[in-house]
């Protein structure tokens, strides 16, 4: 499967922003999809994941649990994550990445990965 993210840019504190993750190939509801994160000098780390199938299964990392909801819609090959109460720390080039199975935490686990698309606040 290919990814291809899309949506980021710029946006003020306290906006909001929608990255999306075009999949290609139509088997894409098998795939858990997971959005994580890299800003300047620091690793990469979990943002928020959705399983397989109907995407009831979703996780999200503490610091963005209750303003990121993230969502998918197979007959679009396409999972989004909305992105509510942006702050300065939410800066990062975010990457979605897609695995066979069951959501994992770390990236590692995660077989295919886009391109990344950028998301800076400004404060």
């Amino acid at each position: 499967v290919q990814l291809q993210a899309s949506g980021g840019g710029l946006v003020q504190a306290g906006g909001s922003l929608r990255v999306s993750c075009l999949a290609s190939g139509r088997t894409f509801s098998y795939y858990a999809v997971g959005w994580f994160r890299q800003a300047p000098g620091k690793e990469r780390e979990f943002v928020a994941a959705i399983g397989w199938g109907d995407g009831s299964d979703k996780s999200y990392a503490e610091t963005v649990r209750g303003r990121f909801t993230i969502s998918r819609d197979n007959a679009k090959n396409t999972v989004s994550l909305e992105m509510n109460s942006l702050n300065a720390e939410d800066t990062a080039v975010y990457y979605c990445a897609a695995r066979v199975g069951g959501i994992y935490y770390h990236s590692n686990n995660y077989d295919y990965w886009g391109q990344g698309t950028q998301v800076t606040v400004s404060s």
